[in-house]
């Protein structure tokens, strides 16, 4: 059974978002970006929040899409198939981590769906990094 295991937030200040959730809910680094307001990713050991820069307000801030674990990503194309098949989870750009895919729901809010999970930074065309 899929299983929601990733939200994704967008914010003008990753680093003051991921604090408020690292102290308040004891939520644990799992990776960040190198530079100086990049993507923050946190866990708590089950599910992965990721903490998305939004300096050119490209979408307002908030929720921006969420991500399920799936055994097989090619079960969920062919039952969203019946919804709208020409509108099917597109391959993610490479390099990006975590989900293989994206799609959208029927009212077009997005999700990642993701073979391996979300608790280990497995780029997509790379190789599994901790």
């Amino acid at each position: 059974m899929p299983k929601l295991k990733h939200l994704a937030i967008r914010t003008e200040d990753t680093g003051k978002l991921a604090t408020f959730y690292m102290d308040v809910f004891e939520m644990q680094i799992l990776h960040k970006d190198k530079q100086e307001g990049g993507v923050i990713y946190l866990t708590d050991g089950y599910f992965n929040l990721a903490i998305l820069p939004n300096h050119e307000q490209q979408s307002p801030n908030g929720l921006y899409h969420f991500g399920f674990e799936v055994e097989s990503g090619e079960k969920i194309v062919d039952r969203m198939k019946k919804f709208n098949p020409n509108k099917l989870p597109k391959q993610r750009p490479n390099g990006r981590p975590y989900a293989e895919t994206r799609g959208s729901d029927i009212d077009g809010n997005y999700f990642d769906i993701s073979e391996h999970g979300f608790q280990v930074v497995q780029p997509v065309g790379g190789k599994e990094e901790n």
